[in-house]
């Protein structure tokens, strides 16, 4: 997982409703990306609501929003639409990406090891390194969090 003051691993990936986006072009924009384990699953729904809802005051701030799962496009379309999402999802199909990132790790639910995304966040400053990492994120609250973080950069 790349460490504060490491530089984000450069990525192209698609993006819901068409087109790719690649996090270099990005710069000089501070962007959050937020890996979440799928769509339409009730906390990483309530957490793309939660980014959703303060994507007026991210984007206010100079600070570009993604969300990223492994889920297809037909997928992340499906699941923005049904939810009204606003923040654009990207698919990391190959999980190359999620693999660069770290968040790509075993988890265990009912007794049962399984390989999945690891709920993570990452501030990425306007030079493209990382700000600030949160981990094992719990939902409540955590959009606000970030937004204040990408604030005081």
């Amino acid at each position: 997982m790349p460490a504060p003051s490491e530089t984000a691993p450069d990525f192209t990936l698609p993006r819901d409703g068409g087109g790719s986006v690649t996090l270099s072009d990005l710069r000089p924009a501070p962007v959050v990306l937020f890996f979440y384990p799928r769509d339409d699953t009730p906390g990483c729904t309530t957490e793309n609501k939660d980014f959703s809802a303060l994507l007026d005051e991210f984007t206010a701030a100079g600070v570009q929003v993604f969300g990223i799962s492994k889920e297809d496009i037909a997928s992340h379309d499906k699941f923005r639409d049904k939810h009204s999402l606003r923040a654009p999802l990207l698919s990391d199909a190959a999980g190359t990406v999620c693999e660069d990132y770290g968040v790509w790790k075993e988890k265990s639910m009912y007794g049962k090891k399984f390989m999945g995304i690891e709920r993570t966040t990452f501030l990425i400053d306007a030079e493209g390194r990382i700000a600030k990492v949160w981990a094992k994120v719990k939902v409540p609250g955590h959009a606000e969090e970030v937004l204040a973080a990408a604030k005081a950069l």
